[in-house]
């Protein structure tokens, strides 16, 4: 069973990926991003990694879509032209085959089997995020904050120009 709901989550992360890069709208790749990041949400619960699927779902499938969507909704698409068909996809299409074939073997050298489970106390993921990694995360939460500010600030000192 739990091999069933895998394959269903990866093929629908999968998707949400596919969707992000195919759409041309940008609120509809910011829609299939947040479909792609809570699969991987649910990836996490069925490897038992419940704290990672909490994170998942509230910074990235939170925090960060809804930056995103203030992003968009602040950026001034009338000031940049339309974007068309991009001529460098062949380049990219082959960098991707690349990347393919340099991953594929890594999954058949080393095999799932072989790996050892490790288990993450809630404690001691507790401990270091307040102690060993508290100043880098209030860090980026304020780069953040200030790109957000920032955004606001350019949106409106232009309409107020126009």
């Amino acid at each position: 069973m739990a091999w069933i709901v895998f394959i269903a989550l990866a093929v629908l992360t999968i998707g949400g990926a596919l969707g992000v890069v195919v759409t041309r709208n940008v609120v509809h790749a910011a829609l299939a991003l947040l479909v792609s990041l809570i699969a991987v949400a649910g990836v996490y619960l069925v490897l038992f990694a419940e704290f990672l699927a909490l994170v998942q779902v509230l910074i990235y499938g939170g925090a960060i879509i809804i930056v995103l969507m203030f992003a968009i909704m602040l950026t001034r698409s009338a000031d940049y032209p339309r974007i068309t068909d991009n001529k460098q996809w062949p380049l990219a299409a082959l960098a991707s085959l690349a990347f393919l074939g340099v991953l594929a073997p890594s999954f058949v050298i080393d095999r799932v089997e072989n790996t050892q489970s490790q288990n993450a106390s809630f404690e001691g993921i507790g401990e270091s995020l307040f102690t060993t990694w508290a100043v880098p995360f209030e860090i980026a939460s304020l780069v953040l904050l200030v790109a957000l500010i920032g955004a606001i600030i350019i949106a409106r000192s232009d309409e107020e120009e126009g």
